[in-house]
Formats: structure tokens, sequence, C-alpha cells
């Protein structure tokens, strides 16, 4: 009896740790965002779907259309989420594409809530992920045109455009209404208030002179 009730015990443990690891599923037809409600919960209240119409679920991104890229990392990721769409809520997906200057990079980068599937539209990327401690494996491939890679959830990601004279255009779908992100260097260097330098040059086990150094650039955003 007793081992029949650890065994249950543990079953529902690993359970409830799967129905927690991406955005919960839906318990209607769809939940499009009112984002007007005074009403704070972890994600969006729902609007009265008496007010829904198909505008909810449509906009007119454009996304066949290059960005710009002439930023300092050569990127430009243009994210289609909750917040540019509100017929997403509760959906558990979002949508980005991604432009390439020649070398242009995507910078490492993780997404605290989402797996990300990658396709190249055109031209060619070297991407790869690294894994957890305390092995932090590095997963890497040369991706060509038509190409795809998956992207694990939360694990530090990038990818870079290795051609001096084409541009690169993926296409990401992300498992996340919201899926964030946090990019490395501009979460560790730029900061709001700065992380100590102390701190720093004892983790990455340099002068503080080259930490000041790194805490006075401007960090870009990539993300539109």
């Amino acid at each position: 009896m007793a081992t029949s009730y650890f065994l249950l015990t543990v079953f529902l443990a690993l359970a409830s740790s799967q129905a927690i690891a991406s955005d919960p599923s839906p318990l209607q037809d769809f939940c499009v965002a009112d984002k007007d409600s005074p009403v704070k919960v972890n994600g969006f209240v729902c609007k009265d779907p008496t007010h829904v119409t198909a505008d909810d679920f449509f906009k007119a991104a454009k996304l066949d259309e290059p960005r710009n890229t002439k930023g300092k990392v050569g990127s430009n990721v243009t994210l289609i989420n909750v917040m540019q769409l509100a017929g997403l809520n509760t959906l558990g997906i979002s949508l980005a594409r991604i432009d390439y200057a020649p070398l242009g990079e995507n910078p490492p980068h993780t997404h605290p809530r989402a797996t990300e599937i990658l396709t190249v539209l055109e031209g060619t990327l070297y991407v790869g992920f690294v894994t957890s401690n305390p092995n932090n494996t590095l997963f890497a491939k040369v991706l060509n045109k038509g190409d795809v890679f998956v992207f694990p959830e939360g694990l530090i990601h990038f990818q870079f455009n290795p051609v001096h004279d084409k541009p690169a255009v993926a296409l990401a779908a992300l498992s996340s209404q919201n899926p964030g992100v946090i990019t490395i260097a501009n979460a560790v260097f730029g900061s709001k208030p700065p992380i100590s330098d102390d701190v720093l040059a004892k983790a990455f086990q340099v002068e503080k002179g080259a930490i000041d150094w790194l805490q006075a650039q401007f960090w870009e955003n990539n993300h539109y």
C-alpha cells in the first residue's frame, strides 16, 4: 500500500511538472487579451467574447518586407506575441521574423518561457545552443535555405550570418504567447543599476578595468 502511494505521488509530481512546462492549455475557444482591464493576472484577462471581432486575430505585420539591420549587431528581430496580437492570449505560441546583415548576429540570448524552432528563409546561418551546467556542451550547425533547427527552452543560443556579402532571413516559432528574451551581454553589462564590477570581475576572471569598459558600452536591443 505504501509503495502504491509513493508511486502515485511520484506520478502526480511528474505530471504536474509537465503541465507547467509551457503556457497553460486554453479552456475555451479563445481568450482575446483585454489590455485595458485593471485586473492583473499571469497573462491577460479575457475580453468579453461578444465584443471580439476578426481584427483581434489579425495584424498587418508585413513580415514579407526586409527590416533595418544597420545596428551594431547587424540583426533585427520582429516579434509577434500577445502584446502585438491580442488573439494570441492563452494560445501558447508566437512568431518572429529575424533579419541578418552580412556578418550580422542575433547575439547569445535565452527565452525563459519558450522553445524556439527556426527556419532559414534566405541565406546561410551558423546557429547553436549551449547546455546547462556542468557540461556546457555546444550544439551548433550551419543552416542553409529551408533548414530547420530547434533551441530548447531556457538555453543560451545564437544565430550568426557568416557570409560577407549576402543577408539572411529566418522565421521562428516560439511555444509561448510571451516568450521573453534575455540577451546575455545586455543583461550582464547593461543592467540598471549596474552589477558591481567586483562581482563581474571575479565571475569573468578579468581586471575590473575590463568590466568598467564593457559597462560603459551601449548595449543595443535588436528586438523591435
